[in-house]
């Protein structure tokens, strides 16, 4: 028989305290028994619903929203002081910029703690009887923060939804419930949110829609005198040609600052100032939203600019400053196998003209695209069998092209269905004075599968951009923000900037 006497229970006793449990439940008036028979059968029947605790609309899809989801004022505040005491991590990529919690699963907040029971527990309960959906008890939620400038995934607006105070929004994902986060305008103001998902079966989803390749051209047969006519002399020095392709083949990638002659430069300029040029809106929203110039309207100056950059002179001046192969006078790999006679007779024709011409000269490699492992091209893996039966049919090098207006709230996004291949971007800007990075409208070279940035382009007057980039990279045009307006404040008559943006592929 032990003779110790129970310890007595000490209410001064130390230790680690625990926190005081909080319990809160979200709005009656939701679960009272014919509200939510009401509220079953508009879901079942997919028509609009309306009710001053609750209200469904089919409108651009099923959505619905409940106002005073939960009835305890002291709750939400106390609530609100643990979601602003949370690490947030900044998200950055194609489709948003915002800031985001940890995951809310395992936290021991006792006001997060209370609403991830109501909303995991209860309300789980709710959602699955109205809707007819045995959803899984998985907890997936976190913490949103979107302060002056930020946003998720800008699109074209069909209906919008105003941020209010303890309410609630939900609506089934579906291959058409697009949906996004506005950008946030007010310096004094953020907006916090608890967001997350319901887990249940999967839909059956349509098949992936591919949209129609965008038609390739080889060259315009134009001389180099177009070369001397546009561009900067100290780019057509074959000793210069020969530093530019020396970088270019360590960095893929490449800027040239006024690369235009001054005066054609400012001609572009002022045509597209003037106006006069027809825009056309390039979408789907889900993709991508900026303007394209019709070409049939561009006055003379800016066909004369396209042209040059169709031109077959500026294929090869783009050989001798990548060591690709756009145009055949420049060597490929199956060249440097050759003997020193057989190469210097192919090359021979074209060696004293200047800016025209191929420099035989180290290095001759072929660049490294821009990529997450910074492999030689040569070193890739076999090209994809619609690359291989298009390089058999032909080995022509070509280019697809357009003239682009970018201004506030335009953007591109990566998407399911981009297409990656080796090729050769090019990007002239223009009107891109008092521009700002923090503007967006910068371009962005990420890894597949990732979201750290491998190269930003930002927009420069009269800056020649090459990149070269492989199939496992990616590309988009940040969103432009409101910030973007205070570019009015020195040009008036400004609204955004240009591109003339080419691709060519060897």
């Amino acid at each position: 028989m032990n003779g110790k006497r129970p310890a007595e229970p000490n209410p001064g006793r130390t230790g680690k305290k625990r926190k005081k449990e909080v319990m809160v439940d979200f709005s009656d008036a939701v679960t009272e028994e014919i509200l939510k028979k009401q509220v079953a059968e508009a879901w079942s029947r997919r028509t609009p619903f309306s009710h001053e605790a609750i209200v469904m609309e089919m409108d651009p899809f099923l959505h619905c929203v409940i106002p005073n989801f939960i009835p305890s004022q002291n709750f939400l505040e106390g609530l609100q002081k643990e979601l602003l005491n949370l690490d947030f991590h900044e998200k950055y990529n194609d489709l948003y910029k915002f800031q985001q919690s940890d995951d809310l699963k395992k936290r021991r907040e006792p006001h997060i703690c209370a609403l991830r029971k109501i909303l995991f527990e209860d309300f789980r309960a709710w959602l699955s009887d109205i809707s007819k959906i045995e959803l899984e008890s998985t907890i997936d939620m976190s913490c949103a923060k979107y302060e002056f400038s930020e946003h998720f995934q800008p699109k074209q607006i069909v209906k919008s939804l105003i941020p209010s105070w303890n309410t609630l929004v939900f609506f089934e994902v579906s291959p058409v419930s697009f949906h996004q986060v506005s950008e946030v305008l007010s310096e004094e103001k953020s907006r916090l949110s608890i967001s997350g998902w319901f887990h249940g079966p999967s839909l059956t989803r349509p098949p992936n829609y591919f949209e129609p390749p965008i038609p390739r051209s080889p060259h315009i047969p134009k001389d180099h005198e177009i070369l001397y006519e546009w561009i900067n002399p100290t780019y057509l020095d074959m000793d210069y040609q020969i530093q530019i392709q020396e970088e270019f083949e360590q960095q893929s990638e490449i800027l040239l600052k006024e690369f235009l002659k001054p005066e054609k430069f400012a001609d572009v300029c002022e045509a597209l100032e003037k106006g006069g040029v027809k825009w056309s809106s390039r979408g789907p929203p889900n993709k991508r939203f900026y303007e394209k110039a019709e070409e049939s309207t561009l006055p003379d100056i800016l066909k004369d600019c396209m042209t040059l950059f169709h031109s077959e002179a500026l294929f090869l001046l783009l050989s001798n400053f990548t060591g690709l192969k756009l145009h055949f006078l420049a060597p490929s790999e199956e060249d440097e196998m050759d003997d020193t006679k057989k190469e210097e007779a192919a090359s021979a024709p074209d060696s004293t003209e200047e800016g025209t011409s191929y420099s035989s000269s180290e290095p001759e490699n072929t660049p490294a695209a821009i990529s997450s492992n910074s492999q030689q091209s040569n070193e890739q893996t076999d090209p994809e069998p619609e690359e291989n039966e298009a390089k058999e049919e032909s080995s022509v090098p070509t280019c697809q092209g357009e003239l682009r207006h970018w201004q506030t709230g335009h953007y591109t996004l990566i998407h399911d269905n981009s297409k990656t291949e080796f090729a050769l971007d090019l990007l002239l800007y223009c009107g891109c004075e008092g521009w700002e990075p923090e503007y967006g409208g910068f371009t962005s070279y990420i890894a597949k599968g990732e979201d750290e940035e491998l190269l930003t382009v930002n927009p420069e007057n009269n800056s020649l951009a090459l990149v070269y980039r492989d199939r496992e990279t990616l590309k988009f045009v940040k969103h432009i923000n409101h910030r973007s307006l205070e570019q009015k404040k020195t040009f008036p008559n400004r609204t955004g900037f240009w591109d003339f943006s080419f691709v060519y592929y060897e």
